[in-house]
């Protein structure tokens, strides 16, 4: 009678076929993993990045100061001042990442961490409220509301994660952690949605104007480059 293969034979011939068994396809992965050259060689390489992205919205910022001084600090200048500040900031948190693992308590070496990912997403919430006051005003619609709303939306966001920073000192739970993560992970998607929805709403209000109007095409060119 012919023997029929049972599905753990199947399973780990097919796993076997891939090249996971053993390590395999994922010999790569588990390499870097555990090696401290390449690790080095990532967090350097990312601190170079973020250097670079940095130094180019400082010339940025510069560029627009020398154009227009007399407008002072506008919302476009306020953006690249941020941006400035944001990748300055993780471009030295991965340069220095070694001393930064070696803070204690973990709250303080969270804030740390985190405090990059908040001046993010003050960053783009305020050219979301740059792409919202442009379309309210194209619109007709009041824009006194949106100023304070994106106050009151940084000040409440900072707030809770004083507080979760504080929850990790003070309670020593690894839920306290994952907490704060998933917090953090919620406000990044809800600033995402903003940015999709007004940046798409302007852009395809702009597409409607004639394509010979300059100021669409200066439009159309400052959402891009914002985005």
């Amino acid at each position: 009678m012919r023997k029929f293969i049972g599905e753990e034979e199947i399973v780990e011939s097919l796993i076997s076929a891939a090249g996971v068994k053993g390590g395999g396809m994922f010999d790569w992965w588990n390499e870097i993993d555990n090696s401290i050259e390449w690790q080095q060689g990532i967090f350097y390489a990312l601190c170079a990045a973020y250097s670079l992205v940095s130094f180019v919205a400082l010339v940025q910022l510069f560029r627009i100061q020398m154009r227009v001084p007399e407008y002072g600090w506008t919302t476009q200048k306020v953006f690249h001042l941020m941006n400035f500040i944001v990748n300055g900031l993780r471009a030295i948190l991965f340069g220095c990442y070694k001393s930064v693992f070696m803070i204690r308590p973990k709250a303080l070496e969270m804030a740390l961490l985190d405090l990059p990912g908040l001046l993010f997403f003050s960053t783009y919430t305020l050219l979301v409220l740059f792409w919202a006051e442009i379309y309210h005003q194209a619109r007709s619609l009041p824009i006194d509301k949106l100023r304070p709303a994106y106050l009151t939306v940084n000040g409440v966001v900072y707030f809770i994660q004083v507080c979760l920073w504080l929850y990790v000192r003070l309670s020593h739970q690894p839920i306290a952690v994952e907490v704060a993560k998933i917090f953090f992970s919620v406000i990044s998607l809800f600033a995402a949605l903003g940015f999709i929805i007004y940046g798409g709403r302007l852009f395809y209000m702009l597409r409607r104007f004639p394509i010979e109007s300059k100021g669409r095409r200066n439009k159309l060119n400052e959402v891009w480059t914002w985005g």
